[in-house]
């Protein structure tokens, strides 16, 4: 019995899988082999260099994509007074103090990103157990704990993705999706390495990025030559 489906199949075709390719030909490969009725979201898997068992070399990180994602981000923002009033003009769907943290309580996680001013995290700390596990937790690392909640509103709706190594090494990212085509997912792509670029610590040995792989959400992956990367950031 094949352990993929037809369509999953007929989307490598008699492709090398195990062939590095350049990296705008990967990201067209991917979106070549997607095949699902719904616009996919295109992915990139990087492996890295690093230890994240040690905090210097735990990358964690955000960043606004020029292109952004292509996907309509909900965001809840904690904040008291005046502060709410400049949330819900920048777009936040909701923002709230008490009452946000009771709603949430109560089973309310309909949406997608949440920041938070400083002097709230005490207060959002008490829901950590609930926000945490579905990385909603705002973190200063990824500019949602913050005073200046217009700034954090607009990037996260204009398309600002947050990234974290996992414990194995490897940061999973969204660039964009299929219909961005091939220039623009590249340019997503070439913002997100460049970051990811300038936070190497000092203390990774060796190669740091070590692999990487571009797939749609249902399409087959596509293996980069981790050779080119630097030479595409620096394009």
């Amino acid at each position: 019995m094949p352990k993929q489906g037809k369509k999953f199949r007929n989307a490598v075709g008699d492709r090398d899988t195990n062939l590095r390719v350049q990296v705008e030909e990967g990201v067209k490969t991917a979106i070549e082999g997607a095949f699902a009725k719904f616009d996919e979201t295109v992915d990139v898997a990087i492996n890295l260099g690093v230890d994240p068992k040690y905090s210097d070399q735990m990358i964690r990180g955000a960043v606004s994509l020029p292109n952004g994602l292509g996907k309509d981000v909900r965001v809840v923002v904690f904040c008291k007074s005046e502060k709410i009033a400049e949330a819900k003009a920048a777009g936040a769907d909701y923002a709230g103090s008490d009452d946000l943290v009771e709603k949430i309580q109560g089973g309310w996680l309909d949406f997608d990103k949440a920041v938070a001013t400083p002097d709230m995290m005490a207060l959002v700390g008490k829901i950590g157990r609930l926000l945490g596990p579905r990385g909603l937790m705002p973190n200063a690392k990824t500019g949602t704990v913050t005073m200046d909640v217009v700034k954090a509103v607009s990037e996260l709706k204009a398309g600002k993705v947050e990234f974290k190594v996992d414990k194995a090494g490897v940061l999973h990212a969204p660039i964009g999706k299929v219909s961005f085509g091939t220039e623009k997912l590249c340019e997503n792509l070439k913002t997100l390495l460049a970051q990811i670029m300038r936070m190497k610590p000092s203390s990774a040995k060796g190669t740091y990025m070590k692999a990487m792989a571009v797939a749609t959400t249902m399409g087959p992956g596509v293996k980069i030559d981790p050779l080119a990367i630097r030479k595409f950031i620096e394009a």
